[in-house]
């Protein structure tokens, strides 16, 4: 049988006749992959765009109770980690974060957050505070940290390295630009940068 009369085979015909060859068995085999992968790929597809849902959402609602308290959002994370969801509000304000100042927005929130009850899963709300190492993320973290020491990790190798040290030199919408200890320019392209955060080891 030529290949072109196997690819005509439905998935019917092919799973009664992976007997007859070796070629029709390895012809099924692919179809099975084939099928499992784009089944993990959509799956894939579905959590990331309910974790992006979820995270804008909670960000338009926590954005009012800060503002009215005079904190500052930093960033919302929707992640999973051994096996429970979290959904994380990191806020910000000068001189710091408290205790206190984390436990007054989590009560607030969690009234709203029962009252919209817009995510699916069972999940744990926290509030916390950054911390010192916190990452770049939005334009005014860029801004505050112009002329200070950062670190970047990247997703792949760039001369055989995934972390770079530097001062923040520059930035635009696609990428940012650090100056080394030898005075030398690195420009990374945002898309390649895993994560960008300020730096005491520089």
């Amino acid at each position: 049988m030529g290949i072109g009369a196997i690819l005509a085979l439905s998935n019917n015909d092919l799973l009664q006749r992976v007997g007859e060859s070796p070629l029709l068995s390895f012809v099924w085999a692919a179809c099975l992959a084939g099928s499992r992968f784009q089944a993990q790929m959509q799956k894939e597809g579905e959590i990331m765009g309910k974790k992006q849902e979820y995270e804008e959402k909670t960000e338009r609602l926590i954005v009012p109770v800060l503002e009215k308290n005079r904190f500052e959002l930093v960033d919302v994370e929707y992640v999973k980690e051994g096996g429970i969801w979290y959904l994380r509000a990191y806020i910000d304000k000068p001189g710091g974060i408290t205790v206190d100042d984390c436990e007054l927005v989590s009560r607030e929130m969690n009234e709203i957050l029962d009252r919209e009850d817009y995510i699916d899963d069972s999940y744990i709300f926290e509030v916390s505070s950054p911390g010192l190492l916190r990452p770049l993320k939005k334009e005014k973290d860029y801004i505050r940290n112009m002329g200070k020491p950062v670190e970047i990790r990247t997703y792949r190798a760039v001369g055989h390295r995934k972390e770079f040290y530097g001062i923040l030199k520059a930035y635009d919408d696609e990428s940012v630009t650090i100056t080394d200890e030898e005075n030398k320019d690195t420009v990374f392209l945002k898309s390649d940068i895993a994560l960008i955060r300020q730096s005491f080891d520089f």
